[in-house]
Protein backbone atom coordinates (compact mmCIF):
# COMPACT_ATOMS: atom_id res chain seq x y z
CA UNK A 1 0.00 0.00 0.00
CA UNK A 2 1.38 3.05 -0.77
CA UNK A 3 1.96 6.07 2.28
CA UNK A 4 2.38 9.86 1.64
CA UNK A 5 4.76 11.35 3.69
CA UNK A 6 5.55 14.85 4.41
CA UNK A 7 8.98 16.19 4.55
CA UNK A 8 9.63 17.84 8.22
CA UNK A 9 12.23 20.06 6.85
CA UNK A 10 10.30 21.59 3.50
CA UNK A 11 6.56 20.60 4.16
CA UNK A 12 6.47 18.98 1.11
CA UNK A 13 4.61 16.02 0.65
CA UNK A 14 5.93 12.99 -0.85
CA UNK A 15 4.17 10.03 -2.43
CA UNK A 16 5.66 6.58 -1.52
CA UNK A 17 4.51 3.84 -3.89
CA UNK A 18 6.38 0.61 -4.26
CA UNK A 19 4.16 -1.23 -6.11
CA UNK A 20 4.82 1.19 -9.33
CA UNK A 21 8.44 -0.15 -9.50
CA UNK A 22 6.85 -3.45 -10.51
CA UNK A 23 5.23 -1.59 -13.43
CA UNK A 24 6.79 -3.41 -16.86
CA UNK A 25 8.38 0.32 -17.52
CA UNK A 26 10.02 0.44 -14.38
CA UNK A 27 12.23 -2.96 -14.73
CA UNK A 28 15.47 -2.24 -13.43
CA UNK A 29 17.56 -2.32 -17.36
CA UNK A 30 21.07 -2.63 -17.03
CA UNK A 31 23.03 0.26 -17.57
CA UNK A 32 25.76 0.91 -20.31
CA UNK A 33 28.29 2.09 -18.50
CA UNK A 34 30.23 4.06 -21.46
CA UNK A 35 33.93 3.34 -22.10
CA UNK A 36 36.10 6.58 -22.55
CA UNK A 37 39.89 7.51 -23.13
CA UNK A 38 41.34 8.95 -20.54
CA UNK A 39 42.17 11.93 -22.21
CA UNK A 40 40.21 14.02 -25.44
CA UNK A 41 41.80 16.46 -27.34
CA UNK A 42 38.51 18.29 -27.86
CA UNK A 43 37.94 18.48 -23.80
CA UNK A 44 38.23 21.67 -22.59
CA UNK A 45 38.78 20.33 -18.97
CA UNK A 46 41.61 18.06 -19.61
CA UNK A 47 45.11 18.73 -18.90
CA UNK A 48 47.26 20.42 -21.29
CA UNK A 49 43.48 22.15 -22.73
CA UNK A 50 43.87 24.65 -20.21
CA UNK A 51 43.58 27.67 -22.85
CA UNK A 52 40.46 26.28 -24.06
CA UNK A 53 39.09 27.87 -20.89
CA UNK A 54 39.31 30.89 -18.78
CA UNK A 55 42.04 31.88 -16.14
CA UNK A 56 41.69 29.72 -13.45
CA UNK A 57 40.34 31.21 -10.25
CA UNK A 58 42.50 28.33 -7.99
CA UNK A 59 44.31 25.68 -8.65
CA UNK A 60 44.97 22.72 -6.02
CA UNK A 61 48.03 20.65 -7.39
CA UNK A 62 48.31 17.49 -8.17
CA UNK A 63 50.85 15.66 -5.45
CA UNK A 64 49.79 12.08 -6.95
CA UNK A 65 49.97 12.15 -10.37
CA UNK A 66 52.01 14.33 -13.48
CA UNK A 67 49.20 16.24 -14.87
CA UNK A 68 50.11 20.01 -12.85
CA UNK A 69 47.01 19.46 -11.13
CA UNK A 70 44.72 17.90 -9.06
CA UNK A 71 41.34 20.76 -9.17
CA UNK A 72 40.90 23.47 -11.07
CA UNK A 73 38.13 25.99 -10.81
CA UNK A 74 37.48 28.49 -13.59
CA UNK A 75 34.92 31.05 -14.45
CA UNK A 76 32.20 29.26 -16.70
CA UNK A 77 32.38 30.11 -20.49
CA UNK A 78 28.98 30.14 -20.80
CA UNK A 79 27.91 31.96 -17.23
CA UNK A 80 24.40 32.27 -16.45
CA UNK A 81 25.54 35.06 -13.55
CA UNK A 82 28.28 37.73 -13.84
CA UNK A 83 30.10 39.98 -11.50
CA UNK A 84 29.44 42.63 -14.36
CA UNK A 85 27.01 45.56 -14.21
CA UNK A 86 24.77 46.37 -11.02
CA UNK A 87 23.44 45.30 -8.39
CA UNK A 88 20.38 47.67 -8.74
CA UNK A 89 16.65 46.86 -9.50
CA UNK A 90 15.76 46.25 -13.42
CA UNK A 91 12.35 46.31 -13.14
CA UNK A 92 9.49 47.22 -10.00
CA UNK A 93 6.22 48.16 -10.99
CA UNK A 94 3.26 46.61 -10.13
CA UNK A 95 3.77 42.86 -9.22
CA UNK A 96 7.02 42.36 -11.04
CA UNK A 97 10.14 42.60 -9.88
CA UNK A 98 13.83 42.23 -11.62
CA UNK A 99 17.26 42.80 -11.19
CA UNK A 100 20.60 42.58 -13.49
CA UNK A 101 21.88 39.10 -13.21
CA UNK A 102 24.77 39.58 -10.61
CA UNK A 103 26.47 36.66 -9.09
CA UNK A 104 29.38 34.23 -9.97
CA UNK A 105 29.00 31.08 -11.69
CA UNK A 106 32.30 28.91 -11.93
CA UNK A 107 33.68 25.20 -13.23
CA UNK A 108 35.18 23.01 -10.70
CA UNK A 109 37.30 20.53 -12.74
CA UNK A 110 37.35 17.30 -10.15
CA UNK A 111 39.72 15.32 -11.59
CA UNK A 112 42.33 15.59 -14.90
CA UNK A 113 41.21 12.35 -16.03
CA UNK A 114 38.29 12.51 -18.74
CA UNK A 115 37.20 9.11 -17.97
CA UNK A 116 36.85 8.96 -14.49
CA UNK A 117 34.16 9.33 -12.24
CA UNK A 118 33.82 10.97 -8.43
CA UNK A 119 32.65 7.27 -7.48
CA UNK A 120 35.94 6.06 -8.74
CA UNK A 121 38.79 8.93 -7.64
CA UNK A 122 40.85 8.17 -4.75
CA UNK A 123 39.99 9.43 -1.48
CA UNK A 124 42.88 12.00 -1.62
CA UNK A 125 41.27 13.10 -5.13
CA UNK A 126 37.93 13.20 -3.31
CA UNK A 127 39.90 15.71 -0.20
CA UNK A 128 40.94 18.21 -2.87
CA UNK A 129 37.69 18.33 -4.36
CA UNK A 130 36.22 19.31 -1.04
CA UNK A 131 39.10 21.16 -0.29
CA UNK A 132 38.64 23.56 -3.85
CA UNK A 133 34.42 23.60 -2.61
CA UNK A 134 35.14 25.17 0.54
CA UNK A 135 38.37 27.64 -0.59
CA UNK A 136 35.88 29.38 -3.32
CA UNK A 137 32.84 29.13 -0.76
CA UNK A 138 35.17 31.17 1.99
CA UNK A 139 36.59 33.58 -1.18
CA UNK A 140 33.14 34.31 -2.56
CA UNK A 141 31.16 34.39 0.60
CA UNK A 142 33.56 37.93 1.90
CA UNK A 143 31.33 39.63 -1.22
CA UNK A 144 28.70 41.29 0.51
CA UNK A 145 26.51 41.77 -2.68
CA UNK A 146 26.74 37.76 -2.61
CA UNK A 147 23.80 36.41 -0.16
CA UNK A 148 23.84 32.59 -1.16
CA UNK A 149 25.74 30.41 -2.81
CA UNK A 150 24.94 26.89 -4.19
CA UNK A 151 27.58 24.24 -4.78
CA UNK A 152 26.64 21.16 -6.66
CA UNK A 153 27.41 18.40 -9.15
CA UNK A 154 25.21 16.71 -12.49
CA UNK A 155 26.14 13.38 -13.09
CA UNK A 156 24.95 11.91 -16.47
CA UNK A 157 22.47 13.31 -18.89
CA UNK A 158 19.53 12.41 -16.96
CA UNK A 159 20.75 14.74 -14.46
CA UNK A 160 21.33 18.29 -16.76
CA UNK A 161 25.29 17.70 -17.43
CA UNK A 162 26.57 18.97 -20.91
CA UNK A 163 29.87 17.90 -21.05
CA UNK A 164 31.42 14.41 -19.75
CA UNK A 165 34.26 15.20 -18.35
CA UNK A 166 34.41 15.46 -14.37
CA UNK A 167 33.35 18.34 -12.56
CA UNK A 168 30.87 20.34 -10.44
CA UNK A 169 30.05 24.13 -10.55
CA UNK A 170 29.11 26.89 -8.11
CA UNK A 171 26.59 29.66 -8.31
CA UNK A 172 26.61 32.45 -6.33
CA UNK A 173 23.46 34.86 -6.04
CA UNK A 174 22.35 38.25 -4.69
CA UNK A 175 19.08 36.23 -3.80
CA UNK A 176 18.28 33.30 -1.53
CA UNK A 177 16.48 30.43 -4.23
CA UNK A 178 12.75 30.22 -2.98
CA UNK A 179 13.15 26.60 -2.40
CA UNK A 180 16.10 26.97 -0.30
CA UNK A 181 14.01 29.98 1.27
CA UNK A 182 10.84 28.09 2.33
CA UNK A 183 13.78 25.57 4.06
CA UNK A 184 14.89 28.25 5.65
CA UNK A 185 11.67 29.44 6.70
CA UNK A 186 10.16 26.08 8.26
CA UNK A 187 13.75 26.08 10.28
CA UNK A 188 13.26 29.45 11.64
CA UNK A 189 9.54 28.42 12.66
CA UNK A 190 10.92 25.23 14.16
CA UNK A 191 13.81 27.39 16.03
CA UNK A 192 11.51 30.13 17.49
CA UNK A 193 8.65 27.36 18.68
CA UNK A 194 11.39 24.67 20.32
CA UNK A 195 14.49 26.46 20.69
CA UNK A 196 16.42 23.96 19.31
CA UNK A 197 17.79 22.87 15.83
CA UNK A 198 15.19 20.98 13.29
CA UNK A 199 17.87 19.14 11.53
CA UNK A 200 19.61 18.02 14.85
CA UNK A 201 15.88 16.78 16.04
CA UNK A 202 15.90 14.72 12.97
CA UNK A 203 19.14 13.35 14.24
CA UNK A 204 18.20 12.42 17.87
CA UNK A 205 14.91 10.46 15.78
CA UNK A 206 17.12 8.80 13.10
CA UNK A 207 19.66 7.31 15.06
CA UNK A 208 17.38 5.95 17.76
CA UNK A 209 14.99 4.68 14.55
CA UNK A 210 18.06 3.50 12.78
CA UNK A 211 16.13 2.26 10.41
CA UNK A 212 17.38 4.80 7.78
CA UNK A 213 20.55 5.34 9.24
CA UNK A 214 22.88 3.96 6.91
CA UNK A 215 26.64 4.37 9.01
CA UNK A 216 27.34 6.54 11.61
CA UNK A 217 30.98 7.41 11.83
CA UNK A 218 32.65 9.82 14.35
CA UNK A 219 31.33 12.93 12.87
CA UNK A 220 28.72 12.33 10.42
CA UNK A 221 25.40 10.55 10.06
CA UNK A 222 24.29 8.94 6.94
CA UNK A 223 20.60 8.32 6.31
CA UNK A 224 17.84 7.91 3.56
CA UNK A 225 15.57 11.10 4.87
CA UNK A 226 11.74 9.67 5.96
CA UNK A 227 9.96 11.97 2.54
CA UNK A 228 12.88 10.86 0.14
CA UNK A 229 11.49 12.48 -3.02
CA UNK A 230 13.89 10.52 -4.82
CA UNK A 231 14.69 6.65 -4.94
CA UNK A 232 18.24 6.25 -2.57
CA UNK A 233 18.22 9.61 -1.93
CA UNK A 234 21.21 9.91 0.82
CA UNK A 235 21.91 12.82 3.34
CA UNK A 236 25.56 13.14 4.75
CA UNK A 237 25.26 15.39 7.74
CA UNK A 238 27.22 16.41 10.73
CA UNK A 239 26.24 15.25 13.79
CA UNK A 240 27.39 18.56 16.00
CA UNK A 241 24.90 21.54 14.86
CA UNK A 242 27.26 23.43 12.35
CA UNK A 243 25.08 26.09 10.04
CA UNK A 244 27.79 26.90 7.52
CA UNK A 245 29.75 24.81 5.04
CA UNK A 246 32.42 26.89 4.78
CA UNK A 247 33.40 26.89 8.83
CA UNK A 248 33.38 23.13 7.84
CA UNK A 249 36.79 22.30 10.09
CA UNK A 250 39.68 20.61 7.41
CA UNK A 251 41.02 17.94 10.23
CA UNK A 252 37.42 16.11 9.27
CA UNK A 253 38.04 16.20 5.58
CA UNK A 254 39.18 12.97 4.96
CA UNK A 255 36.52 11.33 7.07
CA UNK A 256 33.74 13.27 4.92
CA UNK A 257 35.52 12.17 1.73
CA UNK A 258 35.54 8.65 2.55
CA UNK A 259 31.87 8.29 3.36
CA UNK A 260 31.06 10.62 -0.01
CA UNK A 261 33.20 7.81 -2.37
CA UNK A 262 32.23 5.17 -1.13
CA UNK A 263 28.20 6.19 -0.82
CA UNK A 264 28.50 7.19 -4.92
CA UNK A 265 30.75 3.87 -5.36
CA UNK A 266 27.89 1.83 -3.94
CA UNK A 267 25.62 3.62 -6.28
CA UNK A 268 27.67 3.07 -8.93
CA UNK A 269 28.05 -0.73 -8.85
CA UNK A 270 24.86 -1.24 -7.36
CA UNK A 271 22.98 0.75 -9.94
CA UNK A 272 25.15 0.64 -12.58
CA UNK A 273 26.14 4.18 -12.59
CA UNK A 274 23.35 6.10 -12.35
CA UNK A 275 22.52 9.73 -12.73
CA UNK A 276 23.14 11.77 -9.45
CA UNK A 277 22.66 15.26 -8.93
CA UNK A 278 24.92 16.11 -6.07
CA UNK A 279 24.23 19.35 -3.70
CA UNK A 280 26.56 20.98 -0.93
CA UNK A 281 23.55 22.32 1.12
CA UNK A 282 24.27 25.53 3.68
CA UNK A 283 23.66 28.42 5.45
CA UNK A 284 23.25 32.49 4.05
CA UNK A 285 26.67 34.32 4.06
CA UNK A 286 25.10 36.82 6.12
CA UNK A 287 24.75 34.65 9.28
CA UNK A 288 27.12 31.71 9.22
CA UNK A 289 27.02 30.54 12.95
CA UNK A 290 23.11 31.02 12.93
CA UNK A 291 21.36 28.28 15.11
CA UNK A 292 18.46 26.79 13.40
CA UNK A 293 19.70 25.46 9.78
CA UNK A 294 22.24 22.32 9.54
CA UNK A 295 24.66 21.92 6.66
CA UNK A 296 24.63 18.66 4.71
CA UNK A 297 25.32 17.37 1.35
CA UNK A 298 22.38 16.33 -0.61
CA UNK A 299 22.73 12.46 -3.43
CA UNK A 300 19.75 12.26 -5.44
CA UNK A 301 20.23 9.76 -7.74
CA UNK A 302 17.80 10.38 -10.73
CA UNK A 303 16.39 7.34 -11.52
CA UNK A 304 12.91 7.78 -12.80
CA UNK A 305 11.55 10.54 -15.23
CA UNK A 306 10.08 14.18 -13.31
CA UNK A 307 6.58 14.56 -15.10
CA UNK A 308 3.06 15.69 -15.10
CA UNK A 309 2.03 14.89 -12.06
CA UNK A 310 4.61 15.63 -10.32
CA UNK A 311 4.83 19.53 -12.14
CA UNK A 312 1.34 20.18 -11.80
CA UNK A 313 1.04 19.03 -8.60
CA UNK A 314 4.60 19.52 -6.68
CA UNK A 315 4.08 15.88 -4.86
CA UNK A 316 7.45 13.83 -5.97
CA UNK A 317 6.34 9.91 -6.35
CA UNK A 318 9.26 7.71 -4.74
CA UNK A 319 9.14 4.08 -5.88
CA UNK A 320 11.39 2.60 -3.27
CA UNK A 321 11.08 3.61 0.76
CA UNK A 322 13.71 4.75 1.96
CA UNK A 323 13.99 2.31 4.96
CA UNK A 324 14.45 -1.00 1.52
CA UNK A 325 16.88 1.59 -0.02
CA UNK A 326 19.21 1.39 3.09
CA UNK A 327 19.37 -2.54 3.49
CA UNK A 328 19.94 -2.87 -0.58
CA UNK A 329 22.98 -0.03 0.12
CA UNK A 330 24.37 -2.26 2.55
CA UNK A 331 23.78 -5.34 0.92
CA UNK A 332 26.17 -3.74 -2.23
CA UNK A 333 28.59 -2.82 -0.02
CA UNK A 334 28.88 -6.12 1.57
CA UNK A 335 29.29 -7.53 -1.99
CA UNK A 336 32.62 -5.31 -2.87
CA UNK A 337 35.73 -6.56 -2.04
CA UNK A 338 36.93 -6.36 1.22
CA UNK A 339 38.90 -2.54 0.45
CA UNK A 340 35.95 -0.98 -0.68
CA UNK A 341 33.45 1.07 1.00
CA UNK A 342 34.61 -0.28 4.31
CA UNK A 343 32.93 2.52 6.24
CA UNK A 344 29.53 1.28 4.96
CA UNK A 345 30.43 -2.14 6.19
CA UNK A 346 30.62 -1.72 9.73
Amino acid sequence: MSELRQDPTTREWVIMAPERSKRPQQTLRKRQIEVLPDWDKSCPFCPGNEKQTPEAVLVIPDSDGDSGWSVRVVPNLFAALTMEGSDGPLEEGGLNRGMLGLGVHEVIIDNPAHNTTLALMSYRQVEDLLSAYQQRYNVLKKDPRLKFITIFKNHGRESGTSLTHPHSQLVATPIMTPYYHRRFDVAVNYYADTGRCLYCDILTEELEKKVRVLVETGEFIVFHPYASRSSYETWIIPKKHSSSFGLFSEEHRPELAMLLKDILLCLYSGLDNPAYNLMVDTTITEDEDDPYYHWHIRIVPRLSMIAGFEMGSGIYINTRLPEDAVQHMKEIARSLPPDECACLKE
